[in-house]
């Protein structure tokens, strides 16, 4: 993870400046040429750490792009602190080989990830989600069904009284299914919503697997299978 220190700034409605920070420059261009056709100003660019560190102590920006595996970060982390939690949205890029390295530390702040080799659905799907989030609403975003409880504004999820540690493919996963509560959604569309691109079906079951598994920790099951179609959260009725 990334330590950061920034001044605390106010959100500002509807702005959507873009700090870019990544060692090739060609990934460099494809995200500034995705963002800025999409709508977003990518107002910087950094190829270090360092040099990204920098740019967010001088500026303020809405959303930061940023390569997790960049040679120079485990020396920036060192005697460093963290930011408070006023620090810009993070979207992570990372390889699936380092994606164990990034996962036990999410949740202290808005963050999100996004695998290697990037797809531009991808990027702007997650970049969607973390800047809407971020805007301040008249009051707190929460959803659910029976005991379960998702608020958005912080991306954490809970049955009951009980936190249930969901990573951001997991929690994408169930709003989605508690949005279409009752109703069966195929793995097509689940991989557009989590994903923004197709994965294969087993990489959609093992999502649901360790989804099943932390929302069932409580009674009665809430998600389910249906053969040859898809998978849908609810009761099951006698």
């Amino acid at each position: 993870m990334v330590n950061l220190i920034a001044k605390p700034s106010v959100f500002r409605r509807g702005a959507s400046d873009v700090l870019i920070v990544a060692g090739d420059p060609g990934e460099t261009d494809l995200l500034t040429t995705t963002l800025q056709l999409a709508g977003y100003t990518v107002a910087g660019t950094a190829s270090t750490g360092f040099e990204g560190v920098a740019r967010i102590a001088r500026r303020r920006f809405d959303l930061v792009v940023w390569e997790a595996m960049l040679p120079d970060l485990r020396d920036l982390a060192k005697g460093t602190r963290v930011a408070s939690a006023d620090i810009p949205p993070l979207l992570y890029l990372i390889s699936c080989d380092y994606l164990h390295t990034l996962l036990p530390n999410f949740g202290r702040r808005k963050e999100d990830y996004v695998t290697k080799p990037v797809r531009a659905t991808e990027v702007l799907a997650r970049a969607e989600v973390l800047l809407r989030d971020r805007r301040p609403g008249p009051g707190a975003a929460t959803s659910g069904y029976a005991d379960l409880v998702l608020d958005d504004a912080t991306c954490q999820a809970r049955r009951g009284a009980q936190p249930l540690g969901l990573t951001p493919a997991e929690y994408r996963l169930l709003r989605y299914l508690v949005a279409n509560a009752e109703c069966v959604v195929s793995k097509e569309q689940i991989s557009q919503h989590v994903w923004g691109d197709f994965r294969a079906s087993e990489a959609i079951d093992k999502l649901v697997s360790r989804l099943r598994q932390k929302v069932s920790r409580e009674e009665p099951a809430l998600i389910h299978t249906s053969r040859g179609f898809g998978y849908w959260l609810g009761r099951l009725r006698a």
